[in-house]
């Protein structure tokens, strides 16, 4: 009964899937076209965005690519105020730690663990082929280095944020972007391990409230089966949804993350959950969790059987893609306050 539920969402999935490659080729093609303007207007100084209603928009729709370095770079900014010589010092500290052996040999593994995980389809960061493959290591063995000073370690998922930089941008570059992005408040308490610990929990409290406001059909179904923000929400934000989503739509993703702040990583999480809402309605707590984990053996069967085994992220089984996506995130303007986000904040975390 499940599989035959999945053939049949899975035949709509595909349906859709076609209309919403010709609306994403037609947007891509729009946004190649607007290039002039980007150079013209934004490129001097990004800020115009949040004063200018229609490049905004714009903005929303995607940087082009060739453009993303500059202006994610110019979006995070430099607030730690590292010098150009940061990663070359905090490298050439890595590596004499490395040839020490006094660099922990966990550490290490946890590394190389997340690399082997990090876009394997693109084949770019493969350790016997891939090209970029050194430039990653070196990056976040420099990072380690350089959050050693604070008592923290490494946590998994940082591959792929390093991986979307690298693909975008030189490694120096990358990982002043990568040190400073990952300083803005809610990606350093995930990252902050037991030190932070508090503060995610008042992160999923905030999500829980967004949820129940927006989508309480989801948010009581999964009260109902006791799963709570915690099962899902840092396997989508600590890697910046690269181990859930095609590549593209987080490329879009971290765009608007970078223009919009912290409140865009809540909304584009909704976002995946409106697009997943169809499945989510499970009797059983663990299939629901496995659902989530991008293991469900019903649409996996399903995928098999007729060829399309995932290459865009674990969610492309779910037919989660870039435009299926937006259309939620945009459809939540019926509902969705920064007002709201804003508040939240301040009630549970007063101190930010």
């Amino acid at each position: 009964m499940i599989s035959t539920t999945y053939t049949f969402l899975d035949n709509l999935a595909e349906k859709r899937r076609k209309a919403l490659q010709e609306r994403r080729m037609a947007r891509e093609k729009a946004v190649e076209d607007t290039l002039h303007l980007w150079e013209k207007e934004i490129l001097p100084d990004w800020r115009v965005v949040h004063k200018n209603a229609e490049l905004r928009k714009l903005w929303w729709r995607g940087i082009p690519t060739k453009l993303r370095a500059p202006l994610w770079e110019k979006a995070v900014g430099n607030e730690l105020a590292l010098s150009k010589d940061h990663y070359r010092t905090c490298l050439s500290r890595a590596k004499r730690a490395l040839a020490s052996g006094i660099f922990p040999q966990a550490t290490l593994d946890l590394i190389e663990d997340d690399m082997l995980t990090t876009l394997p389809v693109i084949h770019i960061f493969h350790k016997e082929t891939g090209p970029l493959y050194g430039d990653l290591k070196d990056m976040l063995c420099a990072w380690v280095v350089s959050r050693s000073d604070e008592g923290l370690g490494y946590t998994v998922g940082a591959a792929k944020i390093a991986a979307m930089l690298l693909i975008n941008m030189p490694t120096q570059q990358g990982f002043i972007v990568m040190r400073n992005l990952l300083e803005r408040h809610c990606l350093r308490s995930f990252f902050g391990g037991e030190r932070t610990k508090d503060d995610v929990e008042a992160y999923y409290r905030i999500f829980d409230t967004m949820l129940a406001d927006g989508m309480p059909k989801i948010y009581f179904n999964f009260k109902q089966h006791q799963i709570s923000p915690g099962a899902y929400l840092p396997e989508w934000l600590i890697p910046l949804f690269l181990d859930h989503l095609p590549f593209e739509a987080c490329a879009r993703i971290w765009d608007v993350l970078l223009l919009e702040g912290d409140s865009f990583l809540y909304r584009a999480s909704l976002g995946i959950l409106a697009v997943l809402e169809p499945r989510l309605f499970f009797p059983e707590r663990k299939e629901l969790i496995e659902l989530l984990q991008g293991e469900n053996k019903a649409a996996i069967d399903v995928a098999k059987r007729e060829g399309r085994w995932p290459v865009g992220g674990k969610y492309e089984i779910y037919g989660v893609d870039e435009e299926s996506l937006w259309e939620r995130i945009e459809s939540m303007e019926d509902w969705w306050k920064e007002s709201t986000w804003t508040r939240l904040i301040q009630r549970e975390l007063p101190d930010l």
